[in-house]
């Protein structure tokens, strides 16, 4: 367990910089969309890019890790809509604590992490579940975020607002982008190359550092009551629930015959166990949830995977 905190701390020690530089206004608030920007648009899709373009096409495209991670997704989406939907809580609210609760922070924290942990072998799930949440697992529940009467309409708007997201988000680009250069073997010249490589290595601390100073910025921004019972069980489920079902799944998959690589199982499994994404706070704000419960269950989720995830590390520590 001790050698499993040494890898996992500074990555979590990160995220706390950052919260706490944007709380104490070390970090000022209006600098945040720029290392924001900075991660999304620059140094986190330089390094999908080069994960992707050094992994084999057909661990990019494995169609039993596929089935396993998104029968996982749908099946909590549904359970957390069903258990949390009740007088306070509609379908807009539902959706979104869904969404919150299976969609993990793959891309700013989970890809690095793995890949220091289990090495770059672990980038070929990682980069097939990041592309399964962000097309399919996202878009269905703004559909069902849309259900609490807006009717086709508002349904057909957020249908396209959250495909136009998809399709400007560079993040799935520069996965194919990467996909392609893998299957056809192409290699980008030196200097350009390099250049890649910079920001690439520029895309892990600074992604954690902002992870943090988002969180900061969204309790400091929410001033309305969130009950504990609104937001705590989520995060918990997100943390528990969520491997757990992995591991299930995955071990009746293997025992009924799917082709599932055994460490692709155990990357999906530590895939589940990470905290919530950050940006599902944005897309919150952007379609009218409450980003208040939202962004807690973020902040909780990520201050309690500093000791669940590593528990995890530690109890598939065998398989790996």
């Amino acid at each position: 367990m001790l050698s499993v905190l040494l890898i996992t701390f500074p990555f979590f020690a990160l995220v706390l910089c950052g919260y706490l530089a944007a709380r104490t206004g070390v970090l000022p608030q209006p600098a945040i969309p720029g290392l924001n920007a900075f991660v999304l648009y620059f140094a986190l899709p330089c390094m999908l890019y080069r994960f992707g373009a050094s992994t084999p096409i057909a661990q990019l495209l494995d169609p039993a890790v596929a089935g396993v991670y998104l029968v996982c997704a749908a099946v909590m989406v549904a359970a957390t809509v069903a258990l949390t939907r009740n007088a306070r809580i509609g379908w807009n609210d539902a959706a979104f604590g869904a969404l919150v609760a299976a969609f993990p922070n793959t891309g700013f924290m989970g890809v690095p992490l793995l890949v220091a942990l289990l090495g770059a072998q672990a980038a070929g799930p990682a980069i097939l579940t990041i592309l399964i949440d962000m097309v399919i697992t996202s878009s269905v529940c703004i559909a069902l975020s849309r259900m609490d009467g807006a009717g086709t309409h508002g349904l057909r708007v957020a249908l396209r607002s959250a495909l136009k997201g998809v399709a400007t988000n560079p993040m799935p680009w520069s996965i194919a982008l990467g996909a392609v250069a893998s299957a056809a073997q192409f290699t980008l010249p030196g200097p350009v190359d390099r250049t890649v490589a910079m920001l690439a290595d520029a895309a892990s601390p600074v992604a954690l550092f902002t992870i943090g100073a988002v969180l900061a910025r969204s309790q400091m921004n929410q001033h309305e009551r969130v009950l504990a019972r609104d937001y705590v069980p989520v995060a918990l489920a997100k943390l528990l629930a969520h491997p757990l079902l992995v591991w299930c799944a995955g071990t009746a998959a293997i025992a009924l015959g799917v082709p599932l690589d055994p460490f692709a199982f155990t990357v999906l499994v530590l895939l589940a166990a990470l905290p919530s994404a950050s940006n599902v706070s944005l897309l919150a704000e952007k379609f009218g949830a409450n980003n208040g419960r939202v962004a807690r269950i973020i902040l909780v989720s990520t201050a309690l995977a500093f000791l669940s995830f590593s528990g995890a590390v530690a109890l598939l520590q065998p398989a790996l």
